[in-house]
């Protein structure tokens, strides 16, 4: 004789787990419906949580490449003002920097450990009647810009200091120009010719990556005086700088700011006719960017999770008039008031939760098909999987209350008479 099954009110939860599990499995597009508003919440809050820290991640391996001690002089800082009329008016003040300066700073700065020229343009490369498919990136440098850029040699060597001062037609070439022309040989002691003429390799970085989709090992460097004696020396000259160490860092910048001042006779008062990047330049840059991001995804998500969570609110009250029989039988086997609102509260929590999770592998689908196919830096972090399903879950139980406390109000006897 089998024993008769009774109501466990300990079992409620997993009762209301199972009961909407099975509802989402008999009405597929019902529940994909009904979830898909909280989906799209999720996809992307996740979405964007994946681009803010790869890109942190980035931030902190390759904007700041110049290191915390390190800073360049510039024409003009790119991030600076955001006023467009002063843009354009600095933009025909500022001048051009010059060797003649890059000089002056090294013989007279004290507080720097290192500094370098460097100067780039687009160019063609070529092998032995092969060429590249775009346009590359030609540098000019002194022989300290790998060192002061954390740019590594794998094969051979960089640029020597004697081979700057003889103006020595050689080359050190990214990885991309390697994979080009010298796949299966050694390029070292080669001739490419760069925009026509012929240069040495003496050495191949090590590989860089790609940021945006935009290869970083695409670039032959050369001693700068070649570059100036092949393209001229009045455009596009930055300066790489290294203080004594980190903790100087705001004295090093001081003193290259007063001697430049110096050297360009700027009266007290006067603004600086020249710009400085630093490492906290990018990183402040970077917080302005995501803060703008997170608010307007922050505005996106609301607004889905609040449409998502009426949806299930309405769904929940439907599924109270469908089992009203259903809850007078439990309420006239022992249920009490908690049981009934805890089964409709943990089936709303749990339908919401649902989306939240299904939000969270189309986000991360779409992370790693961005981050393959267009190299955009995207990691997706355990906290935002945390941060999207706990949140999802929060809403079910929030829109999941009205129907839980109705269902939970029913008169028993009245609910038995339903059918």
């Amino acid at each position: 004789m089998s024993k008769q099954r009774r109501y466990r009110p300990s079992a409620s939860f997993w009762e209301a787990g199972r009961i909407a599990i099975d509802s989402l499995n008999k009405n597929k597009l019902r529940s994909f419906l009904t979830l898909l508003g909280i989906i799209l919440a999720t996809t992307t809050l996740i979405s964007v949580m994946a681009l803010i820290h790869g890109m942190n991640l980035y931030i902190a391996t390759k904007v700041s490449d110049m290191g915390s001690d390190g800073f360049r002089v510039v024409r003009m800082a790119w991030f600076g003002t955001r006023d467009p009329k002063k843009r354009r008016l600095m933009s025909k003040r500022n001048p051009q920097i010059k060797p003649e300066e890059y000089a002056f700073l090294r013989d007279n700065t004290t507080m720097l450990r290192g500094l370098g020229m460097t100067v780039d343009r687009n160019g063609r490369i070529s092998f032995q009647g092969q060429s590249t498919d775009s346009a590359v990136s030609i540098e000019g440098i002194t022989a300290n810009i790998p060192a002061l850029n954390n740019v590594q040699v794998d094969v051979g060597r960089a640029i020597s200091e004697t081979e700057v001062q003889r103006h020595a037609a050689v080359a050190f070439i990214g990885n991309d120009i390697r994979k080009r022309f010298f796949e299966n040989r050694d390029p070292i002691g080669k001739a490419i010719q760069v925009d026509g003429v012929p240069f040495e390799v003496v050495g191949v970085a090590k590989s860089l990556g790609s940021v945006f989709g935009q290869s970083q090992d695409n670039f032959v460097m050369m001693p700068i005086d070649s570059y100036f004696k092949m393209y001229g020396s009045q455009k596009g000259i930055d300066l790489v700088a290294k203080s004594i160490d980190q903790a100087h860092l705001n004295q090093a910048k001081d003193e290259v700011t007063m001697l430049l001042r110096a050297f360009r006779h700027l009266r007290p008062g006067e603004e600086d006719n020249f710009g400085i990047m630093t490492s906290d330049s990018f990183v402040n840059l970077w917080q302005r960017l995501t803060a703008a991001i997170a608010a307007t995804a922050v505005g996106i998500v609301s607004v889905f999770m609040v449409v998502g969570g009426i949806v299930i609110m309405n769904i929940m009250l439907a599924a109270v008039t469908e089992r009203t029989h259903e809850i007078g039988i439990r309420k006239s086997l022992g249920a009490r008031r908690s049981d009934i609102l805890n089964q409709f509260l943990v089936e709303s929590a749990t339908l919401a939760a649902t989306g939240g999770l299904i939000g969270v592998l189309i986000a991360w689908a779409i992370a790693a098909l961005i981050r393959s196919a267009a190299s955009i830096p995207m990691a997706l972090p355990l906290l935002s999987v945390v941060v999207g399903v706990g949140l999802s879950a929060i809403v079910g139980l929030f829109f999941g209350i009205y129907p839980a406390q109705r269902a939970s109000k029913l008169d028993p006897i009245e609910a038995l008479r339903n059918e």
